[in-house]
């Protein structure tokens, strides 16, 4: 493998340095009153998603830097190994083709020698198939009822995917049909998913690439046991109620599934990076094989926009390396996504998933100590809600924290004056972000003095805004595209694996040990630390 240049050995790197300790203390105030023009020249727009970048503590000269990092660091190379279908994902040698799922048959992605995208289509059509079976009534239970309530089982990936899309396109969704998502292995998330529903009527989506996710499959058991219990023990019931998303066909046979209906995707495919894929299976269901497919499409559009826009106008690239100059240059610890819609409340948690999970790494892909901190916390929450409860840290606190708005121009839901007043909020939101107030304008109001300090908005606090039409499958394919090709960019710079996950995996072993530990008639020996054995007996006496 080719020798990774260290970040801080990179000319651009050290330049950005340099630069820093020349425009840190810069006021956006200034940078905006020096160039009356700055709104417009900072908005780049692409196949109708606009980003206002202006509200930024960057110059031309910032942006000059910033974009000959990426291109010091190989960042178009590796985009283009991306699409071409190189093994990218150096640990576990395998290619990074999410751009695969919404690729139109026209195109052709080749891994080990075979176009991957047939297969690819060949699922989709599959899926359509199967959406429309449920949806029209077609499919009918053990009983031979029509099935009413679809509950995907999942976790990760498998879950926060196709629950956040599921939100964001519940306006587009077939409301006759409830769907319910189960992932915590915590006993309460299924009995509450199941409480109210009638087994005749329930179709159970189990995702589980291996199908044998301990949370996954003890969920999945237990909905087996909650049907049959209704069935009167017949397990023929199980293959009118349960489908798969997997590759484990022998698994499935034996948990009762049919493998007709079992949906296939692929190892090149991460988890994070699977809403688009089979995992997607109840987002068809909800909202119809068109609209799934318009969101490929929408998805597709913003991959084309990475692949071949130059840096200076590309969104995801420009949203990657603005990240990568707060984390590594004003030590910012934090990114907030404040979208203004609430179709879109779990858009913030998905984007955890897939900005964390991606680069929360610590050694480059040469498997050394990384030069510059890497992958912020992403958190957020929609509307207004937040301005009532954490805007205050962002707006006074002592950290600085960037954040990203994210709006549209008309609503699903018109009514009255709503949704002038959220997007009022919007744009004030960040203008009090980037201007504050001083205490001349405080003093100005007939603020007593000692009161002023209290009321001063420092300011300079930095936001994107990302505005579309309308909240469509096609935009939030665009979305997510645009999240996922930031992250992209983002490991690029910093040298990383943004396609492993490798930190998932000792808790998990652990558990599986302690599983037993805490099942065992009597108690086994204890090799734990003193904190964890005594935890353990703690739990073993009171349980």
């Amino acid at each position: 493998m080719t020798k990774v240049i260290p970040l801080n050995e990179r000319p651009a790197w050290k330049a950005l340095g340099a630069h820093y300790l020349q425009v840190r203390e810069v006021q956006l105030r200034k940078l905006f009153a020096e160039d009356p023009q700055r709104g417009e020249r900072f908005t780049v727009e692409t196949d109708g998603i606009s980003l206002d970048y202006s509200k930024n503590r960057i110059t031309d000269e910032t942006l000059k830097l910033l974009i000959q990092l990426a291109e010091e660091s190989g960042l178009r190379e590796r985009i283009d190994a991306m699409f071409r279908g190189e093994k990218i994902n150096i640990t576990e040698n395998r290619a990074v083709l999410h751009v695969a799922l919404r690729a139109p048959k026209s195109e052709s992605i080749v891994v080990d020698g075979e176009d991957v995208v047939p297969a690819v289509h060949a699922v989709l059509d599959k899926m359509a198939a199967f959406a429309e079976r449920v949806r029209s009534g077609a499919w009918k239970g053990h009983t031979g009822k029509r099935i009413r309530n679809v509950i995907n089982i999942g976790i990760g990936g498998s879950d926060l995917g196709p629950v956040m899309a599921y939100e964001a396109l519940k306006y587009y969704s077939q409301r006759d049909i409830t769907f319910r998502f189960v992932s915590n292995v915590d006993g309460t998330d299924f009995a509450e998913a199941v409480r109210d529903l009638n087994p005749e009527e329930t179709l159970f989506l189990v995702a589980s690439k291996t199908f044998t996710t301990l949370e996954t499959m003890t969920n999945a058991h237990s909905a087996r046991d909650w049907s049959l219990a209704a069935f009167g023990g017949d397990e023929k019931a199980v293959a009118k109620h349960f489908v798969a998303i997997s590759t484990n066909a022998k698994e499935v046979a034996k948990f009762g599934i049919d493998t007709a209906n079992m949906f296939e995707f692929w190892d090149w495919v991460g988890g994070r990076y699977s809403m688009d894929s089979a995992i997607g299976l109840s987002t068809m269901v909800a909202i119809g094989p068109d609209n799934f497919r318009a969101m490929l499409n929408g998805f597709h559009q913003m991959d084309e926009h990475f692949r071949t826009a130059p840096f200076a106008s590309n969104l995801p690239v420009l949203m990657g390396l603005l990240t990568v100059w707060y984390t590594d240059f004003f030590d910012a610890q934090t990114v907030a996504v404040l979208p203004y819609e609430q179709y879109l409340k779990r858009f913030p948690a998905y984007l955890q998933q897939l900005t964390m999970e991606s680069n929360g790494k610590h050694v480059t892909l040469d498997g050394t100590r990384v030069a510059a901190d890497t992958g912020p916390v992403y958190w957020g929450e929609p509307g207004t809600n937040g301005q009532h409860s954490f805007y205050q840290l962002i707006h006074q606190g002592t950290r600085l924290i960037p954040c990203d708005f994210i709006g549209f121009y008309k609503t699903l839901n018109p009514l009255g004056r709503h949704h002038d007043v959220l997007m009022a909020n919007v744009f004030a939101q960040a203008e009090a972000l980037a201007f504050g107030k001083t205490a001349e304008e405080v003093k100005a109001e007939g603020t007593p003095d000692w009161l002023v300090p209290h009321r001063v908005f420092e300011g300079n606090r930095p936001s994107n805004t990302i505005l579309a039409e309308k909240l469509t499958p096609e935009v939030l394919g665009k979305l997510v595209a645009l999240y996922e090709h930031m992250v992209f960019t983002q490991g690029t710079i910093w040298s990383i694996d943004s396609f492993d996950q490798w930190g998932v995996e000792l808790g998990k072993v652990l558990a599986q040990r302690i599983i037993g530990e805490l099942e065992s008639a009597t108690e086994p020996p204890l090799t734990h630390d003193s904190s964890t054995t005594s935890l353990i007996r703690r739990y073993r006496k009171n349980k």
